[in-house]
């Protein structure tokens, strides 16, 4: 960073400036205005807009319009199933600068290694990622998850320059019951940044929660409860994922006025939906052409997420804000030309310049081999609890059927799109295998399972055919996690995830080719949802209602215990 006085010099135009954006309009977040003039910046500094300015290197920028660059406010990156290094070269050039993420997912499976893993991570790469600390390893009491992670190991990892605060606090009841756990680790963050996590809380329970200094949530589906929310204090994030997606019943909510308290953000989304519809750029897009004003949608991806945040240091064009700048052909396109992160511009010499941390977290799939017989499900009686799938959604119906035992054992039935659903743990604990009813993926034929499962990450697989399910559950351990197709007792189609069972240590382009063979692989046995492994990954967290599934087994999440 440049001194005081040679930011001041260069804002004043009493010395030449770094580097000067010429040609182009800003975007002003604040007003709406368009202001032509050249942007100045100083070493990672913007010091001047509205004005001509001389300078060392000049970027010709004519045509373009300028605006902030985008923050993604609450994100997994672990779930786009690279690591951050590849997650930095796929998703800044679109106009990415900050991701607030969550390592939440590593931590479940490697414990603080992981968030370490991450912060290291985090001083190498182009964007700024935020690491907030995990708050929920595990996320339950109902799961068993490969780490625990208490409010004395959240402190010892405090006081990382890429820190914000407490990541989002999934064990709602947690809090609104003062379990003393949730208050030991609330208490640590006082008077900080506390992230949320409570969907379909109201009322006084909602009151309760927020009370706590929870300020920030991302799991509102309606508007209703996202207005509930605003009212109450709490800043909205619009999540729109490879699974969870609320653009649409929130774009309603977000206007010039509410905009200043909402912001955006992905959760989890996957290198094959990036490169076919595109990150934080696609949401833009989307709701503009849904009819929200540029100010309120550009205001949400960058100063609102600012704010919302504690970040003063970026979100707007403006003096002595951070050098995070987006060129775009058109407000309405929010197709990135050129990207500048603190000054520097995001090009492929940038990227390979960047210095590297060692991977972690191999080895880490300690499953025990399962038989076709592993995966009967025993009962003597017909009624049924079934995870009905929502799709486009993470929260799930808790349907009851009827299902007749044959030989002390309840078969999946295809004919009803009532697949077998499974956890296995494979973190070396204990071996529990737990089974049950899934229905709404249309599999057919075949299995198919993960070792991505929020959050504890053991294995989940959904199938029609037992040995179907044992050939793809074991092939997981061979390849240190990640995704299976099976059929026939063979493998079809696999994307290893060597890190941790959740992240690939190849570019982003072969996992995207990889998830392209295992959507392929997925609708050939018949499955009919777009993301199909992601939602399975979602069937086995207890913190979303209504009906989830974990290694010890089926859980009310809504009763929040597990089913007898």
């Amino acid at each position: 960073m440049a001194d005081l006085e040679t930011r001041i010099a260069q804002a004043r135009g009493d010395v030449s400036a770094d580097l000067v954006l010429r040609g182009g309009q800003v975007f002003c977040v604040v007003t709406g205005a368009l202001i032509p003039g050249d942007v100045a910046i100083c070493g990672d500094t913007i010091v001047g807009i509205g004005a001509t300015y001389e300078a060392q290197r000049v970027i010709d920028v004519s045509g373009l319009t300028l605006v902030p660059g985008f923050i993604d406010t609450h994100l997994h990156i672990e779930s786009s199933c690279i690591t951050p290094f590849e997650f930095d070269r796929c998703v800044t050039p679109l106009g990415v600068t900050t991701a607030i993420c969550d390592p939440h997912e590593i931590a479940n499976v490697i414990g603080a290694a992981g968030i370490r893993y991450f912060q290291q991570a985090s001083e190498h790469t182009l964007m700024d990622i935020r690491v907030q600390l995990s708050s929920c390893v595990p996320s339950t009491d109902m799961e068993t998850s490969g780490a625990t992670l208490n409010a004395q190991d959240i402190a010892a990892l405090m006081g990382h320059p890429s820190a914000i605060g407490l990541a989002e606090f999934m064990n709602y009841p947690g809090v609104i019951h003062r379990d003393p756990d949730a208050m030991a680790k609330l208490r640590l963050f006082e008077g900080g940044h506390i992230d949320g996590h409570c969907p379909l809380l109201s009322g006084k329970d909602l009151n309760a929660y927020v009370t706590a200094g929870i300020r920030t949530e991302h799991e509102a589906t309606t508007a209703d409860e996202a207005r509930e929310k605003l009212q109450k204090g709490m800043r909205v994030l619009i999540r729109e994922g490879s699974v969870s997606k609320d653009l649409d019943a929130l774009a309603p909510l977000l206007s010039e006025t509410t905009s200043a308290y909402m912001c955006l953000c992905t959760d989890d989304r996957n290198p094959l939906d990036i490169a076919e519809e595109g990150h934080l750029d696609s949401m833009i897009r989307r709701l503009i052409a849904k009819g929200v004003t540029p100010l309120a949608v550009y205001r949400a991806a960058s100063l609102s997420a600012a704010e919302a945040f504690g970040l003063k240091d970026r979100g707007q064009i403006a003096p002595g804000k951070r050098a995070d700048v987006v060129a775009l052909d058109s407000l309405e396109s929010a197709r990135a030309q050129l990207v500048l992160t603190a000054g520097r511009l995001a090009d492929a010499e940038a990227f390979a310049a960047r210095a590297h941390v060692p991977p972690v977290g191999r080895a880490s799939v300690k499953a025990p081999r399962v038989r076709a017989d592993s995966f009967r499900h025993a009962a003597n009686r017909a009624e049924t609890d079934v995870i009905g799938i929502l799709p486009g959604k993470i929260i799930t119906e808790h349907l009851r059927e009827q299902v007749m035992p044959e030989a002390g054992d309840k078969r999946p039935d295809p004919s009803r799109d009532l697949a077998r659903v499974a956890v296995i743990e494979r973190h070396g604990k204990n071996g529990n295998i737990a089974t049950g009813f899934v229905r709404g993926f249309g599999l057919q034929r075949g299995a198919i399972a993960a070792t991505v499962a929020h959050d504890h990450h053991n294995i989940v697989a959904i199938g029609a055919e037992y040995e179907d399910l044992a050939a793809a559950v074991n092939r997981l351990s061979e390849i240190e996690g990640g995704f299976v197709v099976a059929q026939g007792g063979q493998v079809r189609a696999e994307l290893p995830l060597p890190l941790a069972g959740l992240m690939s240590d190849e570019p982003f382009e072969a996992v995207r080719l990889r998830l392209l063979a295992l959507r392929k692989a997925a609708r050939d046995l018949g499955v009919t949802l777009e993301e199909p492994f992601l939602q399975l990954a979602f069937v086995a967290l207890p913190v979303i209602p209504a009906l989830k599934i974990t290694d010890r087994g089926m859980v009310d999440v809504t009763r929040f215990e597990i089913i007898p």
